[in-house]
């Protein structure tokens, strides 16, 4: 499958799911340093997961400012993750561009199912559909919080 290129501007800001454009040491800055769900994730790892999903860069003036990725099989189930937007640029209405935008990619239409996790977020994610879980009864993980902790 190929997946379509899409790249948007608004003003000075762009969003573009061109991997090339990605500012890999920056995303792996925030995303290890700034966030709880991948504190010290190694930058292999991180390079092997953007490798795999549908990147979505969010650029000011060509300057790496926000980021997104989903992973899909592109036919029933999506997974939202890593989204972030630098603090300097936050409260200009880009987290909601960026998630329209996210929603809006032509190779994920016609989901049956979206999912992700977050608990600082959930009036921009509510905004598009995205509920607490009806049955949380049935929802089940694995899941280890300490994976990127080295052990000394």
């Amino acid at each position: 499958m190929e997946l379509k290129v899409i790249e948007v501007h608004k003003n000075e800001y762009t969003i573009s799911t061109d991997i090339e454009k990605l500012d890999i040491s920056s995303i792996h800055e925030f995303l290890s340093k700034e966030t709880d769900w991948s504190k010290g994730i190694p930058l292999n790892t991180l390079k092997t997961s953007i490798e795999n999903s549908l990147n979505f860069g969010l650029y000011f003036q060509n300057k790496q400012i926000g980021f997104a990725r989903v992973i899909s099989d592109y036919s029933t189930i999506a997974y939202l993750g890593d989204v972030y937007i630098l603090k300097t640029y936050r409260g200009h209405g880009l987290s909601t561009w960026l998630i329209n935008e996210i929603m809006e990619h032509p190779n994920l239409q016609g989901l049956r199912r979206w999912i992700l996790l977050t608990d600082t977020a959930e009036w921009l994610y509510g905004k598009f559909g995205f509920t607490a879980l009806p049955h949380p009864e049935c929802y089940m993980e694995k899941h280890n919080p300490n994976v990127y902790i080295k052990n000394k």
